[in-house]
């Protein structure tokens, strides 16, 4: 079973293979949850960037390809 000695600073270093086993790298946050019995269980805190589609308005709306058409025309005819 792989442990970790906690520092005066209450860090540890998070042994490889259980780095390994969350699929946590260097930067990755952490998760530390206590469940009423006492354990403690530690999961990757990562967010899937597909989960977040949608979330963010843009502020600029899409242009159709006949409004550029129609933009093109207008700027032709002033020239």
């Amino acid at each position: 079973m792989p442990s970790a000695k906690l520092t005066s600073k209450g860090q540890i270093t998070i042994p490889k293979e259980v780095r390994e086993a969350l699929g946590v790298q260097t930067g990755d946050r952490l998760a530390f949850r206590i469940r009423d019995d006492g354990t403690v269980l530690v999961e990757p805190e990562t967010v899937d960037l597909m989960s977040l589609r949608g979330s963010v308005r843009t502020a600029v709306k899409g242009v159709t390809t006949e409004a550029m058409d129609e933009a093109i025309r207008r700027s032709r005819g002033r020239g």
